[in-house]
């Protein structure tokens, strides 16, 4: 092992014929001295090893293999050497043996149409086609074999995605995971996200701004406004997103948002151990947006949106994100030291009661945040404020009384005249 991680071709020959070395010897972690090798992308070593009859596709405890591990490190001549002596990837790790137990949403990968496709959302989707539409198809790449961390994620991803039917979620069209990359096909939204919308345009109009954030809230609260229970609501365990920020809420043809990229959101036990829902990294979110208690390692539940909800809502009104002038740690820090981002927009930006509801929405204690039924009254009490003031702002007198005013006025000037 020690000589396929040095790339030492004429050591590891040595042992193996003059030592009798095994050459499928396995460490503590199942890997051989071909996975170690394929790594580190030593073709000849790899090429050794298989003329001296090491196994070509052995599997280590995360059910990864030497083509496998070069496919993910991007080692070319390694890849093509083991293909070449019969190497297969292994079957996705989902792949069911049985074709009645073949989910529902399976979609068959010869239909995506990848032909003209671009990166959207950073990279981390590519617009393609499928049976002539546009989706958006979120991939899961080689580290699948060597990541169980990643693939949960999918898992979960999956679940969450099948149970969630909202006019304010992008709508999940189906997978693959009975094959080799697997993926996640939703409807593409042609319009981009809310961060790059803000980018461009800076600061949204009240109105504007409180219609977006009903959107989200409605998401994350509740259906309509007679209470049916949604996400946070959802029996008998509510689902955490963890992930809101601005990137993850898309525009829709209508001018509404749809929240996106379910990739670390949580179902939230309410029954078991706090410490069971401490499993977000910071590598999951951005801190920019990410609620103390999660940066902190602490028990979090639904209220972690709530504070995401808070600096999502103020950005709308700002133009920029929150502590734009600090990077990512920087602002982790100043939330951790109970700071929130500056109010530096003309206060009539600012509806009458949404500053006061976005200072609620981030409060250092979960707690004393309000949930979104609570939020989504507020709002619907804002909003419905502001189109009573714009229609007396548009009150015209009529015709008549403006007649009468022009008379009388004419009148009394010319009486003043004869004084």
């Amino acid at each position: 092992m020690y000589a396929a991680h040095g790339g030492d071709v004429a050591a590891i020959k040595e042992l193996v014929e003059e030592y009798a070395a095994d050459v499928n010897y396995r460490d503590i972690d199942n890997r051989t001295a071909l996975h170690v090798a394929a790594c580190q992308g030593y073709g000849e070593v790899v090429e050794l090893l298989l003329q001296l009859k090491a196994d070509v596709d052995p599997k280590d405890n995360w059910g990864s293999t030497p083509l496998a591990d070069a496919i993910y490190y991007k080692n070319h001549e390694v890849v093509r050497l083991l293909e070449d002596h019969g190497a297969k990837l292994p079957m996705a790790p989902m792949h069911v043996k049985n074709a009645r137990d073949v989910p529902e949403y399976e979609i068959d990968p010869q239909e995506i149409d990848f032909s003209n496709s671009v990166n959207i959302n950073k990279g981390t989707f590519l617009r393609a086609s499928w049976r002539g539409i546009e989706v958006a198809v979120k991939k899961l790449g080689d580290e699948v074999f060597t990541d169980e961390e990643k693939l949960r994620a999918f898992r979960d991803e999956l679940a969450l995605l099948q149970r969630i039917r909202h006019p304010n979620v992008v709508q999940f069209l189906g997978a693959v995971t009975q094959s080799t990359p697997m993926m996640i096909i939703t409807e593409f939204l042609p319009k981009g996200d809310l961060c790059e919308y803000l980018l461009n345009i800076g600061g949204l109009k009240p109105r504007t701004t409180v219609r977006y954030a009903l959107d989200i809230a409605r998401f994350e609260g509740s259906l309509d406004h007679v209470g049916m229970s949604y996400l946070h609501e959802i029996k008998p365990h509510p689902i955490i997103h963890c992930d809101l920020e601005p990137s993850n809420i898309l525009r829709d043809d209508s001018g509404h948002l749809k929240v996106a990229d379910f990739g670390v959101s949580k179902l939230l036990k309410v029954t078991q151990g706090a410490d069971e829902n401490r499993s977000i990294s910071n590598d999951d979110s951005s801190c920019r947006y990410m609620a103390p208690e999660l940066f902190r390692n602490e028990a979090y539940d639904t209220k972690v949106d709530v504070f995401s909800f808070a600096l999502i809502l103020q950005e709308m009104i700002e133009g920029c994100p929150p502590f734009s002038s600090k990077d990512e740690k920087e602002a982790q820090r100043a939330y951790d030291h109970h700071k929130r981002p500056p109010f530096k927009a003309p206060g009539k930006s600012y509806a009458h009661g949404l500053r006061e509801l976005i200072e609620e929405c981030w409060n250092d204690d979960p707690a004393k945040r309000p949930t979104f039924r609570q939020i989504i009254r507020k709002l619907d009490h804002i909003y419905n404020h502001l189109g009573r003031k714009k229609r007396w702002i548009k009150v015209r007198p009529l015709k008549c009384f403006l007649r009468n005013e022009s008379s009388l006025g004419s009148h009394g000037s010319s009486s003043y005249a004869r004084r």
